[in-house]
């Protein structure tokens, strides 16, 4: 897969605005700041085509990338608190949406900040993925901000903390080293693969 070749294609705010679902999709879900946008920069290998907020949290779209057989999609960050009510529930309504209406979901790659512990927004996530059936993996993000101890006490609390997860595979993952690259792209070829794609 040539991950160059990535190209964006639009945000959609609305539910009503997606794109019919007819590659496998492979989705890409976190808490505001997890650095969704770095690890999507990282896989492209480019800068800036997917773009880091300034502002965590003030944008509820659902951004589409093409490559190839598949679509990349960056799901809105969650648990991101200074938004209005009307946005949240728009939020609501675009995320729930998106995972209950017969899409091609190949996999999840569900982000969580290595530097801190699991969140309850983090477990609700995983659950719900746990309860409709969808693959995913866990990418830690940010490895490269701790040293060496307390990346090495993280690893071991992740582990603990994501038990119930199941015997899912958890990646840490650095956007400045590359760290994990290797890794998710596995995981996401073969997701791609299983799904019907090339």
């Amino acid at each position: 897969m040539n991950y160059n070749r990535a190209e964006f294609e639009r945000s959609y705010g609305l539910l009503s605005q997606l794109p019919e679902s007819t590659v496998p999709e492979i989705a890409f879900a976190g808490r505001s700041n997890v650095g969704k946008s770095s690890l999507l920069n990282k896989l492209f290998n480019r800068k800036q085509l997917a773009r880091v907020s300034s502002v965590p949290g003030k944008t509820v779209t659902i951004n589409f990338y093409n490559l190839d057989e598949a679509k990349f999609v960056d799901l809105p960050g969650y648990g991101y608190a200074k938004i209005s009510k009307q946005e949240l529930n728009r939020f609501s309504d675009l995320m729930e949406g998106y995972f209950k209406t017969q899409r091609n979901i190949a996999l999840v790659v569900q982000l969580i900040d290595m530097r801190h512990p699991l969140t309850k927004d983090d477990e609700g996530m995983i659950n719900f993925m746990r309860e409709m059936d969808i693959p995913f993996i866990i990418v830690m993000t940010k490895a490269d901000k701790l040293k060496k101890r307390a990346y090495e006490e993280r690893m071991n609390m992740a582990r603990q903390e994501l038990a119930f997860a199941g015997n899912v595979p958890v990646i840490p993952f650095s956007a400045v080293s590359g760290l994990g690259l290797n890794g998710i792209k596995n995981h996401i070829e073969n997701a791609i693969s299983d799904a019907g794609g090339q």
